[in-house]
Order: structure tokens, then C-alpha cells, then sequence
């Protein structure tokens, strides 16, 4: 990753620590951090029409320094990769990331990546969403990986697997 590195672009499945890196990156480098879900959500996990959450990320991208997580691939990668210096896809094992989601799910905090009105509940819903997550390698990484590469494919790719890799990483980059 080259030193002058100003907007970064965090991908990976539900649970793989995306918006813990973005948060930290964001502190180390002083960057703004631009949570997709936080933009895409709105109260009871409503999703807003198409162009409304296209105004927000153009909004939140305005500036020359940034650090955003989460995928959106066919309503955001037009906006956010031909921008970006690099994209961290985290490569974290399925089973850490249903693991995770169920954590967070089960302790039910108030998350600072999500607006206020998203609660996460153990219900219907959320057996969905395991299995996406358990999924999503699969069926969901493929058309994100596509779209990756027509939004951006000249942005460099850096591939993090494992708390060491991450660690390595954000020491590179002090």
C-alpha cells in the first residue's frame, strides 16, 4: 500500500470486522469513516430508495480523505472506486463472521456503524441473515468481486486474513 494512501475502500461478509478496521484506520491516518449501513439503514431497517442513498455517499465522499466499509457493489462502487487509492477486502473465515454476528446480535448494544432505530434481535429476520453470512462467500462475494473489478479494476486489492495480517497492516501504515 503506497504511503499517500487518502480513501480507502473496506469490503468483506457480515461480521468480518470491516467498520473495526475503518474505525481504526480512521484514527491512525485521521480519516473520516463512512459506514455504508450507516447511510443505507433508516429506522426499523427500512431501505431507502436508490437515489436518496446514492445522495448520501456522494455526499459523504465529497471530501479527499476517506475511509469507507461495506459492500453496496451495483448502488455504490461507481461513486466510490474510481476515488479510491485501495480496496482491503477481509478475507475472515465464514464460522468467525456467524460467530460474531451472533455475539453482537445476542449482547444487542447500540452500534456506532448503524442509525438509530436498527436493532439488532434474534427473530426471523436474523436467521436470514446467518444464513447469508454463512452464504455469502458463495453466493454473494463473486457479484461483488464483478463489480469491483468493472468500477475499479486499475485500484489495488490488498487481501487481509486474520488478526495478524490486519495488525501487520495498520503497523505498515503508521
Amino acid at each position: 500500500m503506497r504511503r499517500t494512501t487518502q480513501r480507502l475502500v473496506i469490503l468483506g461478509n457480515a461480521g468480518s470486522g470491516k467498520s473495526t478496521l475503518a474505525r481504526r484506520i480512521g484514527e491512525q491516518l485521521s480519516l473520516p469513516v463512512v459506514h455504508m449501513d450507516l447511510l443505507f439503514w433508516e429506522p426499523g431497517w427500512r431501505e431507502p430508495d436508490t437515489e436518496v442513498f446514492r445522495a448520501r455517499v456522494a455526499k459523504a465522499l465529497v471530501g479527499d480523505r476517506w475511509v469507507s466499509e461495506g459492500n453496496y457493489a451495483k448502488k455504490t462502487f461507481d461513486l466510490r472506486l474510481p476515488r479510491a487509492d485501495a480496496v482491503i477486502w477481509l478475507d475472515t473465515p465464514r464460522a468467525t463472521c456467524v460467530r460474531r454476528v451472533m455475539m453482537r446480535s445476542a449482547l444487542n448494544k447500540p452500534r456506532p456503524d448503524l442509525p438509530s432505530g436498527c436493532v439488532e434481535k434474534l427473530d426471523a429476520d436474523f436467521l436470514k441473515f446467518l444464513r447469508f453470512t454463512w452464504n455469502f462467500d458463495r453466493d454473494t462475494r463473486p457479484g461483488v468481486e464483478r463489480q469491483r473489478q468493472e468500477a475499479g479494476p486499475a485500484v489495488p486489492v490488498l487481501n487481509l486474513r486474520g488478526r495478524s495480517s490486519i495488525e501487520a497492516f495498520l503497523s505498515s501504515i503508521q
